[in-house]
């Protein structure tokens, strides 16, 4: 089975003189600007103001990074916190010299509470509908992004997997490593493109969208139950405080997506607007 394996050694970056172009940061690049255009036409849908998606498009990108990076330091690297503080919200490592280092060490969990808080501030600020209404539709190109964020860490031989003889294994050659891993990174991406086509189909093609927090609670339910099962097959990503407590029963990852799944349930099945759209 080892020959069917696959080494991978990719070239993570591009060195432009006076800048480093990291082909992780490209991915998110394009996760925005993709999730842009189908924002912008769910926008154009519903009848909304160029002007009001401009500032979504600046609220999420703000709300998902910051809540992405402290949901990083927080539940796997908080020793960041004292030893390098600087580093949680600059792209550059202060620790022994400063060195770039581009936005590492996003988590998935922080980014969807920062992308909560931003459209409740958004809501509140521009558009003044509901949150659910915004979150209902939001969540369609966050989907869509998050296929984009999972290849990147394959791209940086990060959020590996656990090691395998499967005929699918990864030898992340750049990891120094000459054994083969499951590639969790791929795994989770192809998942997540089928959460973005099921949320698509939804919207477009039922009436789901005047149900409200019905989408929000499908993308929760969707990505976090792809995240809960992925889970398994992936090496730990830092400081399994959290699990130890409960046992080591499940890792912080599967710990941290149970109440996105309850949630999402919730929203789904029992959630009761305080008020009908007109």
């Amino acid at each position: 089975m080892y020959s069917l394996q696959t080494p991978w050694d990719p070239i993570k970056s591009i060195d432009l003189g006076f800048f480093e172009l990291h082909f992780y940061s490209v991915m998110w690049i394009i996760a925005f600007v993709l999730g842009f255009y189908v924002t912008k036409r769910i926008w154009k849908n519903e009848n909304e103001s160029s002007d009001s998606l401009d500032s979504l498009f600046i609220y999420s990108v703000l709300g998902i990074m910051i809540g992405a990076r402290l949901g990083h330091v927080i539940f796997y690297q908080s020793e960041l916190i004292s030893e390098d503080f600087f580093s949680i919200f600059l792209p550059f490592s202060f620790k022994d010299g400063i060195r770039f280092t581009g936005f590492q060490g996003l988590a998935s969990h922080g980014a969807a509470i920062g992308m909560i808080i931003s459209m409740y501030l958004y809501n509140k600020k521009v558009l003044k509908k509901s949150v659910m209404w915004i979150l209902d539709r939001v969540v369609i190109p966050v989907a869509l992004g998050a296929v984009f964020v999972r290849l990147g860490n394959f791209i940086n031989s990060e959020i590996v997997g656990i090691k395998t003889d499967s005929a699918f294994g990864v030898i992340f050659l750049q990891n120094s490593e000459n054994f083969a891993r499951h590639p969790a990174q791929l795994y989770e991406a192809f998942c997540y493109i089928f959460v973005f086509l099921i949320l698509l189909y939804f919207y477009w093609k039922t009436n789901k969208s005047k149900q409200q927090g019905f989408l929000f609670g499908l993308f929760l339910v969707l990505l976090w139950t792809v995240r809960f099962f992925v889970e398994f097959l992936k090496e730990p990503q830092g400081d399994e405080d959290l699990a130890a407590f409960f046992g080591d029963i499940l890792n912080n990852g599967q710990l941290l997506s149970i109440p996105f799944i309850l949630i999402g349930l919730y929203f789904m099945f029992s959630y009761k607007p305080k008020r009908e759209l007109k």
